[in-house]
C-alpha cells in the first residue's frame, strides 16, 4: 500500500462533525476563498446528489467537496468531472484491487460492479470564466445506502468487501490525487485525462443505454469525445450524449 501523500502546498483542509452537506457549505465560504479548500464532514444532515437527488450519508462514510478558483470556462470546469473521477480512482486503489475498481460515466465509481462512490459539480460564474468551482465527493466507506429504487446499478461499500478506509486517510490520498490530476489538465490538456479515464470506464465496447430526459438511447460504447461526451454507437450511427444516465 502506498504511504498517505503529503498534503498539497497552498490548499486548506477544514473538517468538521457535522454539518448540512459538504457542498452547500462549500456554497457558503464561496465568497471569502482566497485558495483552494478541502471540507470533509463527519456527518451530513442534507447531503444531496445529482440533479436534486438525496444522497444518503450514514456516519462513518465519506463526504468532501474541494472548492476552488480555476482559470476555466464552464466548459472547461465540466471536465473536471474526469479529472475527480481518476482522482478519486487512483485514492482508492491504494487499498482496492484494480480489477474490482471502474468508472462509469459521467462521475461514478464501481467496486464490482455496485456504485461506491458519486461525485458532483457545481459551479458559479459568467458565460466566459467561472467565479468558482466544487467537487463534491461521497464515498460508500462502511455502509451503502438503503431502500433505494430505480437505482442505475445497485450500490455498494467498501466494509462490504472486506476493506477498511478511514476518512481522514481518504481526504489526503484524495486531495493528493487531485492535485496531481489538476496540474496534468492545465499543463497537458484534456487527452491524456480521457486517456486515463478510458483505460478504467465501465462496459467500454459493450451495450448501454443513455438516458438523457428527453430520450433513450441505446448502443455500444465506442468513446467519450474530446469534450466529454458519452458516444454511442446504434443502428442510426453515432450518437454524442453530453448529459443523462446510463443503465447497463
Amino acid at each position: 500500500m502506498a504511504a498517505v501523500p503529503e498534503w498539497p502546498d497552498g490548499t486548506d483542509r477544514i473538517v468538521l462533525d457535522e454539518v448540512d452537506s459538504t457542498m452547500a457549505e462549500a456554497v457558503r465560504r464561496a465568497r471569502d476563498l482566497e485558495r483552494p479548500s478541502w471540507i470533509m464532514a463527519r456527518h451530513q444532515t442534507a447531503a444531496r446528489g445529482r440533479r436534486g437527488r438525496t444522497w444518503q450519508n450514514p456516519p462513518g462514510n465519506f463526504a468532501a467537496t474541494l472548492i476552488w478558483r480555476p482559470d476555466a470556462t464552464p466548459a472547461e470546469a465540466a471536465l473536471r468531472t474526469f479529472t475527480a473521477s481518476n482522482a478519486l480512482y487512483a485514492a482508492l486503489v491504494d487499498k482496492v484491487p484494480k480489477a474490482q475498481l471502474s468508472l462509469k460515466w459521467p462521475n461514478d465509481v464501481l467496486l464490482s460492479g455496485g456504485k461506491v462512490a458519486g461525485i458532483l459539480l457545481e459551479s458559479s460564474g459568467a458565460a466566459e470564466r467561472l467565479d468558482w468551482l466544487a467537487v463534491g465527493f461521497g464515498v460508500n466507506l462502511v455502509e451503502a445506502p438503503k431502500g433505494l429504487h430505480g437505482a442505475q446499478v445497485p450500490p455498494a461499500c467498501l466494509r462490504d468487501a472486506g476493506i477498511d478506509f478511514a476518512p481522514e486517510d481518504l481526504l489526503a490520498r484524495l486531495a493528493g490525487a487531485m492535485s496531481e490530476g489538476e496540474a496534468l489538465l492545465e499543463e497537458e490538456g484534456f487527452g491524456p485525462v480521457r486517456d486515463a479515464w478510458l483505460s478504467r470506464a465501465a462496459r467500454l465496447g459493450e451495450t448501454l443505454t443513455a438516458r438523457t430526459g428527453t430520450d433513450e438511447i441505446t448502443g455500444i460504447f465506442e468513446t467519450v469525445d474530446e469534450v466529454g461526451r458519452l458516444v454511442l454507437r446504434t443502428s442510426a450511427g453515432q450518437v454524442a450524449i453530453a448529459a443523462g444516465d446510463v443503465f447497463f
